[in-house]
């Protein structure tokens, strides 16, 4: 009976150190989720889930994974945007300072 219990609790160590080997601070921690309510138009929606559907995603996650490339969009045209008016500040040729005005109205007040 003593010799059960010594293997019982020599395996319950041994368990417990495998999973703090196994496991301690290489796993990553999930990101905090945020419950939000968002109301789709009923197009965007039959859209959302027609993606889902054919990408065997949940429609959350379509949903996820568009407002995340529509943010990487948005950071990405600002970077172009201050890349844009950098150069302009440098330039000293007129015909490129013309340019990049112009490029830089466009995406400022759109076509």
């Amino acid at each position: 009976m003593i010799r059960q219990n010594l293997l019982a609790a020599a395996r319950f160590i041994s368990d417990a150190l495998w999973c703090k080997v196994v496991y301690h601070g290489f796993m990553s921690i999930t990101e905090k989720t945020v419950r939000q309510s968002v109301s789709l138009p009923a197009d965007i929606a039959r859209r959302v889930k027609s993606l889902a559907k054919t990408s065997s995603k949940s429609a959350n996650r379509i949903i996820v994974d568009l407002i995340e490339s529509g943010i990487e969009a948005r950071e990405r045209e600002r970077k172009r945007f201050f890349e844009l008016a950098d150069r302009l500040a440098r330039s000293s040729d007129a015909e490129e300072q013309k340019r990049l005005k112009e490029e830089l109205a466009r995406m400022t007040f759109g076509e």
